[in-house]
């Protein structure tokens, strides 16, 4: 039996390609990325003619997944926590249509915010849909899922969701692989209308889907991945989900925990077995990477008198990641953590590269702005969120993909004029061009900065779906073609663009400014490959 050294990201393309996948679709974010471009330079996934692409968001690639779903093929979609609020729409919504070739959705949760927004847990989205969730442990469980939930997904004709954390997908283990299996064929729904949410269809398929919890719950109590050990020492018992498993044992000499412990990988939550765990301990502590959602539930089918422990009463602490140290005071045990972080590296922003567009952007507009009052800038996620800190303290929001622009609509409503938007190439294609053709048509005395370094620079240099086009995208939303004006942020130019900066800004309108100059880190890359093939067919020469 083949084994590899992978990645939990990897295991999980891995797992994909061996299990049949015909489509990966996803918009990259940390720490979901690296599943989807394992597929694009897998030459297996190549010579299988296996679809990997990047989607201008998330929303655009659930639905390409679910296209491909309804053709009969296996398909995966993959995303960060956040990316499932802009994927929410579709997602909840093929539950209700379902499934027919396999789809997966890999949600990448972020629990102590690493490089997110917020910490939400994926598993509430999944239970809200009503459908099944697979949360692996370790990276072999991660590929055995992959497996196991296209299998499902196919048996139930719904979407599986497989939520993952920054810890699994950033973390290296051997896997073992399985046979691989063929594509499907194209099969289309036996059910030509399962896909059309007209209210009296989308009734009938809402009532399927609720029929089916039973069997869901069913296949939670039988599922391999959901586990009761028995122990002794019954004055607690322990419920671990995911990845939290591993903090638990890490805390007990050869892995040999005392109490009574239920494995977590699959959901909804296996009642019988929680029951039998509740039923024969003293008390119960509860430990999930992520939001209380499990404690939740057991405290609401479980409250007969006994102890829940766990986020809820602080037994736990209710933000962050999990580590083997905070289960360890949560039973009581030695804190064995370690010494505390020297002060020379514990606080190192990050910063952008020397050398990076954006530095001159912003410079340039501090200095276009300087005459006026300061919390005019609203800006969005990407490395010009950097701008927030010294030395340039440029801008003054960064809340979700797009969101740039349409606040700095609200607060020109407000009677904030000028008021400036700064945004990425990719995420203004991402979610910026909506917000934009508002702003049109309101007529608002906006100016946007789109800071185009022809990439997705912040998650390793994505091809963006802004290349070539950003013009003529502002053309067609409706902005005029004298107020588009292109700069080359560069010092030598600094006069030129800071001239037009400061007229756009003052223009009584929709404005759109774009520096643009290549990312320096994808233009070095560049460079090294072009080099290579040179050195390359002069040697073949």
């Amino acid at each position: 039996m083949q084994k590899l050294l992978l990645l939990g990201d990897e295991a999980i393309a891995q797992g994909a390609i061996d299990a049949g996948l015909s489509g990966i679709y996803a918009y990259p974010g940390t720490p979901s990325t690296e599943i989807t471009e394992y597929v694009m330079h897998s030459k297996e996934a190549k010579s299988g003619k296996v679809v990997a692409s990047w989607g201008a968001n998330e929303k655009t690639a659930m639905e390409a997944a679910l296209g491909m779903s309804y053709a009969g093929k296996r398909a995966m979609v993959c995303m960060k926590h956040v990316g499932l609020n802009v994927a929410a729409d579709a997602f909840v919504n093929s539950a209700i249509t379902g499934a027919n070739g396999g789809l997966i959705v890999v949600a990448a949760d972020d629990p102590s915010m690493h490089s997110s927004q917020n910490e939400q847990d994926s598993r509430f989205y999944g239970k809200f849909a009503l459908i099944p969730i697979l949360e692996p442990g370790n990276q072999q469980e991660a590929y055995d899922m992959v497996h196991y939930g296209f299998d499902l997904s196919e048996k139930y004709g719904i979407p599986v969701m497989l939520r993952i954390t920054t810890r699994l997908a950033h973390s290296r283990s051997g896997v073992a692989l399985k046979e691989s299996r063929t594509q499907n064929e194209i099969r289309l729904p036996e059910n030509l209308r399962q896909f059309i949410l007209l209210p009296a269809n989308a009734r009938r398929q809402y009532k399927h889907l609720l029929t089916n919890q039973a069997a869901f719950i069913s296949a939670s109590e039988t599922s391999p991945f959901n586990k009761l050990t028995d122990h002794k020492d019954k004055s607690i018992g322990i419920i671990a989900c995911g990845l939290a498993y591993n903090y638990l044992v890490e805390n007990f000499a050869g892995h040999e925990v005392p109490h009574p412990v239920l494995r977590i990988g699959q959901y909804p939550l296996p009642e019988k077995m929680v029951r039998d765990l509740y039923d024969s301990c003293d008390s119960l502590l509860v430990l999930e990477d992520g939001y209380p959602i499990a404690e939740e539930l057991i405290r609401g089918f479980m409250n007969n008198g006994k102890p829940v422990k766990g986020r809820l009463d602080g037994t736990v602490p209710r933000d962050g990641e999990l580590n083997p140290n905070i289960v360890a005071r949560a039973l009581g045990l030695a804190d064995t953590r370690g010494r505390d972080i020297p002060a020379i590296v514990s606080s190192r922003p990050p910063s952008l590269c020397k050398g990076c567009p954006h530095i001159y952007s912003y410079n340039a507009l501090n200095e276009a702005l300087a005459s006026l009052s300061k919390g005019r800038v609203f800006s969005d996620i990407g490395c010009y969120t950097l701008g927030a800190l010294e030395p340039f303290d440029a801008i003054n929001s960064c809340v979700d993909m797009g969101a740039s622009i349409t606040m700095a609509k609200g607060a020109a409503d407000a009677g904030l004029v000028p008021a400036v938007a700064v945004i990425g190439d990719s995420t203004f294609t991402h979610s910026g061009m909506t917000g934009l053709l508002d702003a049109v048509i309101s007529k608002s005395p906006i100016t946007v900065m789109i800071l185009d370094n022809a990439t997705t620079a912040m998650t390793g240099g994505q091809n963006s779906a802004a290349v070539g086009k950003i013009e003529d995208i502002c053309l067609a939303i409706g902005v005029e073609k004298e107020h588009i004006r292109i700069l080359n942020p560069l010092q030598k130019h600094h006069e030129e663009n800071l001239r037009i900066m400061m007229e756009e800004i003052a223009y009584p309108g929709v404005s759109v400014v774009i520096p643009r100059r290549e990312c320096i880190q994808t233009a070095a890359r560049r460079l090294r490959e072009e080099k290579k093939k040179q050195e390359t067919s002069k040697a073949e020469a």
